[in-house]
């Protein structure tokens, strides 16, 4: 089956919300709102296509553009390889130019519009920031004044994975640091190593690699708004993921560490052949510190994930 390449833009205003479409009743897939975009033809490259349609469509000039995901969708009829960019640079008014509807809404009202089933992991990948930060016991300071720091920073996504914690200092901790990543519109992850892990899982869920691999399916005490995130490794632990459901992994290590001497380090090049071959947002762990974003997102990645580099001053 051939498998036609396409160009996607997630669009954001100054405002944090995304742009969607209609697709016309004549199309593929016409009827349900999708992310604007299309065909790349013959000698263009994704960025030039997208910059193309989206001018073509909304009559807006793309001003820079950011890799978000790759995705390989099958459908009965066509297979298609979308490959999806953030766009927060552009210049004119968007308007639906060939008599499309167009809408901006919020990241969280995505879930309320049915949009294709290539398009599920685009939402996924359009509702995760860039950083996702892993507040852990190796960092023996007050867990609530590196949450704060944190939080500062304007960290939207947290990790809690206190493994030694005992059930009450966690419990105690847990009201506070939640109610402090409420307030700061942050979401807290709780790692599956934490005792109790699930009653904590307001927000959501983040796999141990062994817990993963110990599950044939998503976990059904979830509720259906949590994310369940997880820690892979290689390519059996990432096509395990998606297979159960889960919405966005980490991949590690990345880079040589300071915890893990010892590990051979994946390599940006290796990082990216691995998640190329799931439709997983995945974030790079491992040796790495904010300033390594742009190589994770050349990559292909979703961003960042980290303990010590979101603590350094």
């Amino acid at each position: 089956m051939k498998t036609l390449h396409v160009a996607v833009g997630v669009i954001k205003n100054t405002y944090g919300q995304i742009l969607i479409s209609l697709r016309k009743p004549s199309l593929h897939q016409g009827g349900l709102w999708e992310f604007p975009g299309g065909k790349i033809e013959s000698g263009e490259t994704a960025q030039q296509a997208l910059s193309r349609e989206l001018n073509e469509e909304l009559t807006i000039t793309v001003l820079a553009t950011t890799p978000l995901i790759s995705i390989m969708h099958s459908y009965p009829d066509l297979t298609v390889q979308l490959h999806v960019f953030l766009v927060e640079q552009f210049s004119g008014e968007a308007k639906g130019n060939e008599g499309q509807a167009i809408k901006w809404v919020t990241a969280n009202e995505l879930k309320n519009y049915e949009f294709p089933a290539a398009n599920q992991t685009i939402i996924m990948a359009a509702q995760l920031p860039s950083y996702y930060a892993i507040l852990d016991d190796s960092e023996q300071t007050q867990h609530t004044t590196n949450l704060q720091h944190l939080l500062n920073q304007g960290i939207k996504l947290i990790q809690l994975r206190l493994k030694n914690a005992s059930t009450e200092e966690l419990s105690l901790f847990f009201k506070e640091a939640y109610s402090l990543c409420q307030k700061a519109g942050a979401r807290l992850l709780i790692n599956s190593s934490v005792n109790n892990a699930h009653t904590y899982a307001l927000d959501g869920l983040h796999l141990s690699s062994k817990d993963l691999m110990s599950l044939s399916q998503r976990p059904s005490y979830l509720n259906s708004t949590a994310w369940l995130a997880a820690s892979c490794h290689n390519l059996l632990e990432l096509k395990h993921a998606q297979q159960i459901g889960v919405d966005f992994v980490v991949l590690a290590p990345v880079l040589k560490t300071k915890s893990h001497p010892d590990t051979p380090p994946l390599g940006w090049d290796q990082f990216t052949h691995l998640i190329a071959q799931t439709n997983l947002p995945t974030y790079a762990l491992g040796g790495l510190v904010k300033a390594n974003l742009p190589d994770a997102q050349k990559a292909g990645g979703q961003g960042i994930s980290a303990i010590r580099a979101f603590l350094e001053p």
